[in-house]
């Protein structure tokens, strides 16, 4: 099958900025700690950031919404979490004050990055390094396996008028890379068969997460969150899988025994 001309126009600035994200995140993620929390607390105020700038908050207010959602995410780490979550949540309530518009857009959207920041640092404090890289590939396998096979084998697409370049193809087979590294992991420390579905799950999540980012950007008329990142424009544009990730699985921990016990 013949590749259309600029397949992979992107491709080389799109792997280095990757490289360096991917160098940044593991280092991050490998010392955990206060290196983590400072990672996802400068993920979690960019992407704010970004967000309240795309529904027109202005660059002064963005700002303002940018730096609370920071600071919550501060106070996940210093505070019990039952003093942290009303700080975290005072976020997007402060959108209904400071934007003029979108409000229930930017409500609804800032609580799930708020959650999935808070969700990331206390699933590597509970769980440890092993678990952290089984959701950080997890995202990445289905993230990369979609992008190349909907780019070699093309199909119809998942939803054309939110996302034109996704395809079933790519989507089908993001869900299967998930699939290999939950059986990976399930193999390695010995869980129960449920990580693969599980792993599935995620992947799930992560595309739906995507979606929406896609959603908004469409919505408001702009094609990148913004351009922090070359090859991949914002922060949002790169990480709202792994943000659709992190909300489903602080859903997952908090109903059913993780990582799960084999049968």
């Amino acid at each position: 099958m013949a590749l259309g001309q600029g397949s992979f126009a992107d491709l080389a600035t799109r792997m280095a900025t990757g490289l360096v994200i991917a160098c940044v995140g593991l280092a991050a993620v490998w010392a955990g700690g206060w290196w983590f929390t400072g990672l996802v607390l400068v993920l979690t105020a960019a992407l704010v950031w970004e967000l309240a700038r795309m529904l027109g908050g202005g660059p002064r207010r963005a700002l303002i919404l940018g730096a609370m959602a920071g600071a919550a995410i501060l106070a996940t780490k210093l505070l019990p979490v039952g003093f942290a979550l009303p700080l975290a949540m005072a976020v997007p309530l402060a959108g209904v004050a400071l934007l003029e518009r979108n409000r229930r857009l930017f409500i609804t959207m800032t609580a799930m990055i708020l959650l999935a920041g808070f969700g990331l640092i206390l699933h590597r404090d509970s769980f440890g390094l092993t678990w952290m890289l089984w959701l950080v590939l997890v995202v990445a396998a289905s993230d990369i396996l979609g992008y190349f096979a909907g780019r070699i084998l093309g199909g119809p697409k998942f939803w054309p008028k939110v996302s034109p370049k996704k395809t079933w193809s790519g989507t089908v087979a993001g869900w299967l890379g998930a699939a290999l590294v939950g059986w990976a992991f399930m193999a390695k420390t010995g869980s129960g068969i449920e990580l693969i579905g599980i792993s599935v799950a995620l992947a799930m999540a992560s595309q739906m997460g995507d979606i929406a980012e896609s959603a908004v950007k469409r919505q408001m008329g702009v094609k990148d969150s913004s351009n922090l990142l070359p090859g991949h424009g914002g922060v949002y544009d790169r990480f709202d899988g792994l943000l659709g990730a992190a909300f489903l699985l602080v859903i997952v921990e908090s109903l059913t025994a993780f990582p799960p016990p084999p049968l």
